[in-house]
């Protein structure tokens, strides 16, 4: 006979699982977030032009064009926990690298191994947290996710200002990101003991069967998935490229210092931290996901071209920025769970995590590109209107992907993503 049933993990014990794991974004966000602030320190005293620069982060993202979608074979396959240990391990071993030498090869090779570990860290950790989290929790978990890791964020974007010492030497604060790196492993370690002790302690539920995967699957899940796909990788091809010159970007076009350059980044995080779990629970009461992905992105189109053509206050485009980076995540993450089986999530944000990476890798190189063929500088700042004119373009694909969404949801083939509402 079968013995008593477990009790189901309480919401404490959930939410503790929900800290912990965001823990390893928290390090995994910092370490990402490092070299935009040491942009200029890097062309002093390493003569790095931005295209060089553009590669520090473009090499990030390379790799996971091939890798990331294994990386969600792998949460398929080996479960949740180990494959954050073994991504967690992988974003430590490559933010040291990072910091060993000044010499271009050596930097691009620790971004490598960095990027390699920490695109599948996120699918793993997103994974986790549709495990654990269903219905009208959903959102507001990945709101929460998200917010913890990018506390990483900001604390690398304002870094030049608390850690002020450090910014004599483009070093200093690459070695400050292999501390931050550490959170990347111990987040892992401790979610991975509070998994193997809620097995045996409580009922979990039931992640569904993994089938075997072949190459047909990633053509299965549906035009509204594709549609969330292309938004994902316009919209983050939009925001990340821009923070990697952002730095510099208001040093030589707006005169500011790199103390208050970090600042003017941060908005957009701070903005994000606090709305988008709030987002994430308005999103849950009234579902209009598409419809809400599509005013995420029409504030992204005008933004780029205020601070490009005009000198006034630069705090309303950070703040519609802000806005937007907090609105579109907690919408469109969540919304792949409606798309896609339980059974293949894993494969799901792997794919379009990797066509995501496509898309920031291009347009790294592209605007580093830009700008040395614009000769941006504190004495051309009119260099880096190309560069503006690509992002505000990319915000204008966000709302025809946002659109389309629309349209096929409110049709006889959609999923619930504009009925669906918390209970």
């Amino acid at each position: 006979m079968p013995g008593p049933s477990l009790p189901s993990p309480s919401p404490r014990y959930r939410w503790a699982v929900l800290i912990f794991v965001s823990l390893a974004m928290f390090g995994n966000y910092y370490v990402y977030d490092c070299i935009a602030p040491i942009a200029d320190l890097l062309s002093k005293q390493l003569d790095f032009t931005d295209s060089n620069i553009g590669l520090l982060q473009a090499i990030y993202s390379i790799p996971n064009v091939f890798l990331v979608l294994v990386g969600g074979y792998i949460v398929d396959r080996i479960g949740v926990r180990k494959a954050i240990f073994i991504f967690g391990t992988l974003c430590l071993m490559g933010a040291a690298l990072t910091a060993v030498s000044g010499a271009l090869p050596i930097m691009a090779s620790g971004r490598l191994l960095f990027g390699m570990g920490a695109e599948s860290l996120i699918v793993a950790v997103t994974t986790a947290l549709a495990k654990w989290f269903r219905g009208k929790e959903l959102s507001f978990a990945f709101g929460i996710n998200l917010t913890i890791a990018r506390l990483g964020t900001l604390l690398a974007q304002r870094s030049p200002t608390w850690a002020r010492f450090a910014y004599s030497n483009w070093r200093s604060p690459l070695l400050i990101s292999v501390a931050f790196a550490t959170f990347c492993v111990i987040g892992a370690a401790i979610y991975w003991l509070m998994e193997v002790y809620a097995e045996k302690k409580y009922e979990l539920g039931d992640a569904g069967p993994t089938d075997k995967v072949v190459l047909g699957d990633l053509f299965n899940f549906g035009t509204s998935y594709w549609y969330i796909v292309g938004l994902c990788v316009v919209f983050y091809s939009g925001i990340f490229p821009f923070e990697t010159f952002a730095y510099q970007f208001f040093m030589d076009a707006h005169g500011v210092t790199r103390e208050f350059g970090g600042f003017l980044v941060s908005i957009l995080t701070i903005f994000a931290m606090i709305a988008t779990p709030l987002l994430g629970l308005f999103v849950d009461k009234i579902g209009k996901r598409a419809l809400l992905m599509m005013f995420g992105s029409v504030l992204l189109v005008p933004v780029y071209l205020m601070m490009g053509y005009t000198h006034t206050s630069l705090y309303v485009p950070m703040a519609m920025m802000g806005l937007s980076f907090s609105l579109i995540p907690a919408v469109m993450w969540p919304s792949v769970a409606y798309i896609v089986p339980q059974s293949k999530l894993g494969t799901a944000y792997g794919l379009m995590t990797m066509i995501q990476n496509i898309g920031m890798a291009g347009f790294n190189l592209m605007i580093g590109w830009a700008n040395d063929h614009g000769h941006a500088s504190a004495a051309n700042p009119n260099g880096y209107r190309m560069g503006m004119w690509i992002f505000s373009i990319l915000g204008l694909a966000g709302m025809l992907f946002a659109f389309l969404l629309r349209q096929r949801e409110m049709g006889p083939h959609g999923h619930g993503l504009e009925t669906i509402t918390a209970g």
